[in-house]
C-alpha cells in the first residue's frame, strides 16, 4: 500500500478509537457564488423590508420518496409551513412524498431536467456527475452526529454544495441528519465482524456507492429500491437491510425483521437538494427565506432523529427484536481498507478527508 494510505489508515484509525471511546432545466448551470453561503447558519430573513424585492410569486414542487412519519419526512412539512408563512405566501410549496411523484430511482433526472424544483439527496446519488463526492459515501468518515453536522453545515459542506451544483446543475441547500445506519437481519443472527456478512444478500439503495459500501461490509448487496424494500424483507428476497434504527421504526421494518447488529457504519445524512435554475431564478431575499426554512427543517429532522434514536432501542426489543453489538473496529478497518485499495478512492481529496477526520 502507498505510503499515504499506510498515514491516512493510522490517522483513521486513531480516530475511530477516540470515536468509540467518547461515545418534501436539464443545463448545467453554474449557481450563484453565494448561493450556499447560509447553509450553515441560515440567515433571518422575515418579512421583506420596504423596498426590498420580494420577486414574483414562487411555487416550489418538492418531492420526496420517504414516508411522511420520517423525521425528514416531517421536516418537508416544516420547510412548507415555514417558508410560506415567513414569505407571507409570495413563496409556497407543492409537497410530495412515499415516492407518489418520483421513485428514488428516478427523481434526481427529474430535478436535473427540472421537473421538479426539489428533492432529498445525498453523497451516494451524487457520485455519477461527481465521483469525488464518494468520500462522503464510504464507511466510518463521521464518528458521531456532531461530527457530520459540523462539517457538511459548515464551510466545508457549503465548498462542497457549490462545487456539485457547478457540475451538476442542482445544489444541496444543508446536511439533515438522517440517523446512523446499523445492520438489521430477518434472521436471528449476530453480525460481529465483516466474515459474518459472507453469503449475506443484504439490500442497498440502487445507487453504484452504496452497492460498493454493501460489498466493503462483506455482504453480497442487492439493489432495491426504499418503497419496495418492506415487500422484499417480507419475501426473502434479501436477507437483511441497512438503515438507522428511526427509520426501522417508521417504516414498521421491525415487522419482518428479527435481529439488529450495532455497525455504525454511516452517520447518514440527507440534502435537501435544489435545481440550480430555479434557485437562480429567486431573489435574494427569496433565497433567504427559503434557507431560513432549510434551517427550520434541519431541526425539525435532527431533533426528532436524535431523540427517537435515544429511545428506538427499548420499542425494537418490546417487537421482539434481538440487538448486538459489532466490533465497530474491525468493520471501520475492513472498510476503510477496502476503499483504500480500489479505484474508487483515486478521485478523493485525500488531504480534505484527513481534515474532516481531524474535526472529530
Amino acid at each position: 500500500m502507498k505510503s499515504w494510505k499506510r498515514t491516512l489508515a493510522l490517522a483513521l484509525s486513531a480516530v475511530m478509537v477516540v470515536g468509540l471511546l467518547a461515545s418534501c432545466g436539464g443545463n448545467k448551470t453554474t449557481a450563484n457564488s453565494g448561493a450556499a453561503a447560509s447553509t450553515g447558519s441560515a440567515a433571518s430573513a422575515g418579512s421583506a423590508s420596504a423596498g426590498e424585492d420580494v420577486g414574483d410569486p414562487v411555487n416550489l414542487v418538492f418531492s420526496i420518496a420517504a414516508v411522511p412519519t420520517d423525521a425528514h419526512g416531517m421536516a418537508q412539512k416544516t420547510f412548507k409551513e415555514t417558508l410560506e408563512s415567513i414569505s407571507g405566501g409570495n413563496m409556497t410549496v407543492e409537497c410530495y412524498d412515499s415516492g407518489t411523484l418520483y421513485g428514488q430511482d428516478t427523481e434526481h433526472d427529474a430535478l436535473k431536467n427540472g421537473d421538479v424544483d426539489m428533492i432529498y439527496s445525498s453523497a451516494s446519488w451524487l457520485t455519477d456527475g461527481s465521483p469525488w463526492v464518494s468520500m462522503f459515501t464510504a464507511g466510518y468518515v463521521f464518528q458521531s452526529y456532531e461530527h457530520m453536522t459540523k462539517v457538511m453545515n459548515g464551510d466545508i459542506g457549503k465548498e462542497v454544495f457549490q462545487k456539485i451544483a457547478d457540475e451538476q446543475g442542482i445544489l444541496p441547500l444543508g446536511a439533515f441528519y438522517l440517523g446512523t445506519r446499523q445492520v438489521s437481519l430477518t434472521a436471528d443472527k449476530q453480525i460481529k465482524t465483516p466474515e459474518d456478512l459472507n453469503g449475506i444478500n443484504l439490500r442497498m439503495p440502487n445507487s453504484d456507492a452504496w452497492v460498493f459500501l454493501g460489498k466493503a461490509m462483506g455482504a453480497n448487496p442487492t439493489a432495491i429500491g426504499f418503497n419496495d424494500l418492506y415487500l422484499a424483507l417480507q419475501t426473502g428476497t434479501v436477507d437483511g437491510q441497512d438503515n438507522p434504527l428511526p427509520t426501522v421504526k417508521s417504516a414498521k421494518f421491525y415487522e419482518v425483521q428479527s435481529s439488529i447488529s450495532l455497525t455504525n457504519h454511516l452517520v447518514d445524512s440527507v440534502w435537501p437538494t435544489i435545481n440550480v435554475n430555479t434557485w437562480n431564478k429567486l431573489t435574494d431575499t427569496q433565497k433567504g427565506w427559503v434557507m431560513e426554512a432549510v434551517e427550520a427543517a434541519r431541526k425539525t429532522c435532527d431533533d426528532q432523529n436524535l431523540q427517537v434514536e435515544s429511545e428506538v432501542q427499548d420499542f425494537l426489543k418490546e417487537q421482539g427484536l434481538k440487538i448486538y453489538e459489532a466490533d465497530v473496529a474491525a468493520f471501520a478497518d475492513h472498510v476503510l481498507e477496502t476503499y483504500l485499495n480500489d479505484p474508487i478512492s483515486d478521485s478523493w481529496d485525500k488531504d480534505l478527508l484527513a481534515e474532516i477526520q481531524a474535526m472529530a
